[in-house]
């Protein structure tokens, strides 16, 4: 594993594995935001389901701690667990990146992702998956074994959410993987630079309308000064250019 970097530019504080790859960002003067797009993009499920969802959550791959600070601020009825593989990251995002100590309702597990949820019998209204190696790939997370675990360990009405990680193009195989294991059903954001968040939902079917998303991201801005108008946007307008060519 590369060293861990820590960068500062214009007020923002940078985790980095290496001179190029970028872990996780915080903003000092906001801590609990959500500084990097393909991490406010990974919240998108939570305009999926009502009120106080998710009340249980894993998320995969800790880096910086910007997810696991902003749910654990703003969803403060949810257990929230992390399992992240490198102790140093655990430790720097403590040390640089304000990450909650651990609670009852905070806990962080050190060990491999995988293993974790194959091993697992809790389930969980949300799963977050953001791990990688030194080289920005996710090994045999991104497999359809490990995606057959995360269906397994969600609750009923509970929503995977992948960052996937493609450097020249869409990871199609990696979203194709994922509708496989669930059924069909998965939503795959436009790309954000090198990001594909796709998420899959078990029970309700994800159905993307203006009408029905839009008053639930106005609440959420409202709420916890998270817009993603941007993303809804986005995915709008690709659904568009698709169904017009």
């Amino acid at each position: 594993m590369p060293s861990i970097q820590i960068d500062e530019d214009e007020g923002v504080r940078y985790l980095q594995f290496g001179a190029h790859w970028i872990q996780g960002a915080m903003r000092i003067n906001r801590p609990w935001a959500l500084e990097l797009e393909y991490s406010r993009d990974m919240m998108f499920a939570l305009l999926l389901r009502g009120g106080g969802w998710p009340r249980s959550i894993l998320q995969i791959g800790l880096g910086a701690g910007s997810i696991a600070k902003f749910l654990f601020r703003y969803r403060p009825k949810a257990r929230i667990e992390v399992v992240e593989i490198d102790p140093e990251v655990i430790m720097t995002a403590w040390q640089y990146f304000k990450l909650p100590e651990e609670s009852r309702r905070f806990r962080i597990e050190i060990g491999d992702g995988y293993r974790y949820v194959a091993d697992c019998r809790k389930r969980f209204d949300l799963i977050l998956l953001d791990g990688f190696d030194a080289k920005a790939e996710a090994g045999r997370m991104d497999s359809p074994a490990f995606y057959r675990y995360c269906r397994a360990r969600l609750a009923p009405n509970g929503i995977l959410v992948a960052n996937l990680i493609g450097k020249r193009r869409r990871p199609v195989e990696s979203i194709e993987r994922i509708r496989k294991v669930f059924g069909g059903r998965v939503l795959a954001l436009p790309p954000n630079e090198a990001n594909t968040i796709a998420i899959a939902p078990l029970g309700s079917v994800v159905r993307v309308g203006l009408d029905g998303l839009q008053p639930r991201a106005q609440k959420l801005k409202v709420d916890t000064g998270l817009d993603l108008m941007p993303t809804l946007t986005r995915l709008l307008q690709t659904r568009a250019a698709s169904q017009a060519s």
